[in-house]
């Protein structure tokens, strides 16, 4: 049976997994858990594969996506949504980093969450997750990529908020679902226009007809169609992505295990965004609006978060800030045109910060729960495949040559310099500034983490190396995180831009060297990426003095630049000011307003007044039941004259005016 043709089994494998794990897992052992969880997984992964391998195949013969419509699920008048799924080259790419990092990701849960209460429950979420994942990057049209979007909000809801028995977490879990709101309202906003001027939200139709129409680019300034459309599809990317102003959530969601911070928050839900915005390229380069805002917001949201992450002392937390830096550099790219370069630093950044995160699970495996690094330090000899792992990962997103993030931060930083004006320049210094950033903080987590002197106490931590179901997908993702960069090695390298061949069918190809020769452009090029490696060197040396040579040293700077220090370690104080601005404002309101006043004098008055109306009648008519044979024949001869009168009103009427007279 062609996989290609029954696209839907790829999804479908793991929501059979999460139903069978979520009805019958309560009774079952871990052994039949991790059965059901891994087999699910691990199928849709190798029908991913196959179906992959078949569109090669098909894509060879027709030159075109393939694309199947299944069924129809809404259809009113002119409108319809099918459930309908489609594979070009950027579904490969997505479903392949869903199903192969997610079946790593799932495979190290089984050894991390093995002594946790409620062990089916997370896999049950984890496969559900998955489910609505590949919902996401295979779906044909807007509509059926919401029902993913939703879904993959609702899993990291119930995937953050797992210790619900913990405040935190169960915070953590309301504060990442009601922040995806304000950016998915957004989004439903842009679906409604894309609706009501083309008629249509199915991909190919709507991008065909955009295509074909030949409309005028609109230019920055002008808020037209496309410009709004595309600013409210990137309201719900920011939000789902963690950009500024919606990303507070993410830091928030370390409260969940390990495993889902590195499977949801840096391998796939975040960056469903991105491939939002890159699988809308046309519409998006139909406004030069959208695009400077799209880049504007990756950069500022890159440098933001990367200043909060130098003096984070949470291992997680570090991490989680260093994602939303990431993300940053991936709107970056498509702010100026180059969706492929963020593409290509969405799928290496899969690997080296799922490598990342499972490292600093293990980490904290191996200190018995504990996340501050602050009491860590000499762990390098007695976790030695943690370290190695981990220290590759913090190579690949610092930018070390060779490694996989090296040529995809090269690939995004070149496009900045290159995208014309001084606006190109300024977003370039932001973008190097960023990665020096990155660099200290990365090495700073090591050299606390790994280095220096112990600063935990023997006899109640024993620290020990993971078990080989934590360890093997962490070499796997190693490897990965090293040569994963390879394949697309930039032709200035000696390469033959393999992954931007690969996706040149899906986007315009972006021609960042025009007006150069190439000898100019392979002269630019290499300058730039010996600027980008000696400033992530700075980066490592500045860490490696402070951290190792002065030990000392931060602690002084932090007194001596406590102002400042303050403003990065809580965080801008954005949350607090979220909290005065929006949080207690609406919690007054709540209160004394809609509850006190509509809730319990309006509608409650009203409706216990009614009642209490009708009592008292009830109570008054009550008393003309006397007993009394002489009062209830008055009763009766009263109302026999109000009949009376009520009928025979209209003739009695001109003879009582006559007597009156």
């Amino acid at each position: 049976m062609p996989i290609l043709e029954h696209l839907w089994i790829i999804p479908l494998l793991p929501l059979v997994g999460a139903a069978i794990n979520g009805l019958f897992g309560a009774k079952w052992p871990n052994k039949i858990i991790n059965s059901v969880a891994l087999s699910s997984t691990g199928l849709s992964f190798v029908c991913a594969v196959e179906a992959v391998r078949e569109f090669f195949s098909y894509y060879a013969q027709t030159q075109q996506a393939f694309r199947k419509e299944f069924f129809d699920w809404i259809v009113a008048g002119n409108f319809r949504a099918g459930f309908d799924l489609q594979m070009d080259q950027l579904t490969v790419v997505m479903v392949l980093v869903v199903t192969g990092v997610g079946f790593l990701i799932h495979i190290y849960s089984t050894g991390y969450m093995s002594h946790e209460g409620g062990y089916y429950r997370f896999f049950a979420y984890l496969n559900l997750f998955m489910f609505f994942m590949l919902i996401l990057v295979l779906a044909a049209n807007y509509v059926l990529l919401f029902v993913g979007w939703e879904g993959v909000g609702l899993s990291s809801y119930l995937l953050i908020g797992f210790y619900f028995l913990r405040k935190s977490a169960a915070d953590a879990g309301k504060k990442a679902f009601i922040v995806n709101r304000i950016g998915d309202f957004g989004f439903m906003l842009g679906m409604f226009l894309l609706f009501r001027t083309f008629s249509t939200l199915d991909f190919d139709t709507l991008f065909t007809a955009v295509h074909n129409a030949n409309l005028p680019r609109e230019a920055w300034g002008v808020f037209g169609t496309f410009t709004i459309a595309c600013l409210l599809l990137f309201m719900g990317a920011c939000g789902k992505s963690a950009q500024l102003p919606l990303y507070v959530w993410l830091p928030d969601a370390m409260e969940g295990p390990t495993p889902v911070s590195a499977l949801i928050h840096a391998a796939t839900m975040v960056t469903a965004g991105v491939y939002v915005v890159a699988r809308s390229h046309i519409l998006f380069e139909h406004s030069e609006t959208a695009l400077v805002v799209v880049a504007a917001v990756g950069c500022a949201t890159a440098l933001f978060a990367a200043t909060i992450g130098l003096v984070q002392t949470d291992i997680k937390k570090v991490l989680a800030y260093s994602t939303v830096s990431q993300l940053g550099y991936m709107f970056l790219a498509c702010g100026v045109g180059a969706f492929g370069a963020g593409i290509f630093h969405l799928m290496t950044h899969a690997f080296f910060k799922a490598l990342l995160f499972l490292a600093a699970g293990s980490v904290i495996h191996a200190m018995g729960g504990e996340q501050d690094m602050r009491h860590m330090g000499d762990l390098s000899k007695k976790i030695q495949a943690t370290y190695w792992t981990m220290l590759i990962a913090t190579l690949a997103i610092a930018g070390a040559p060779l490694f996989a993030g090296f040529f995809s931060k090269d690939a995004i930083l070149f496009s900045a310099f290159t995208v014309g004006g001084n606006g190109g320049h300024v977003l370039y210094a932001i973008g190097l500034l960023t990665a020096l950033l990155t660099a200290f903080y990365m090495f700073r987590l090591i050299f606390l983490t790994f280095h220096g002197k112990q600063r935990y106490d023997e006899h109640h931590v024993h620290v020990h190396e993971s078990p080989w179901s934590m360890l093997g997908p962490l070499v796997i993702l190693a490897v990965l995180s090293i040569f994963g960069g390879w394949f697309a090695l930039p032709s200035f390298f000696g390469g033959f831009d393999y992954f931007a061949n690969f996706l040149s069918p899906v986007f315009a190809a972006h021609e960042a060297t025009e007006g150069l020769s190439e000898a100019a452009a392979h002269s630019l090029e290499l300058t730039l990426a010996g600027v980008a490696v000696l400033t992530a060197t700075v980066g490592f040396f500045i860490a490696f003095w402070l951290y190792l040579k002065q030990p000392g040293k931060p602690e002084q700077l932090a007194k001596s630049l406590k102002g400042i220090y303050t403003t990065l370690y809580n965080k801008y104080y954005v949350d607090e000011l979220y909290a005065a601005v929006f949080v207690r404002p609406l919690m007054w309101l709540s209160e004394n307003v809609l509850w006190k006043i509509v809730d319990v004098e309006a509608i409650d008055g009203t409706v216990n007044g009614i009642a209490h109306g009708a009592t008292a009648v009830g109570d008054t008519v009550r008393h003309t039941q006397s007993g009394n044979t002489r009062s209830y024949a008055v009763w009766v001869v009263v109302g026999a004259l109000a009949v009376i009168v009520i009928l025979f009103w209209p003739a009695l009427h001109p003879v009582l005016g006559t007597v009156s007279k």
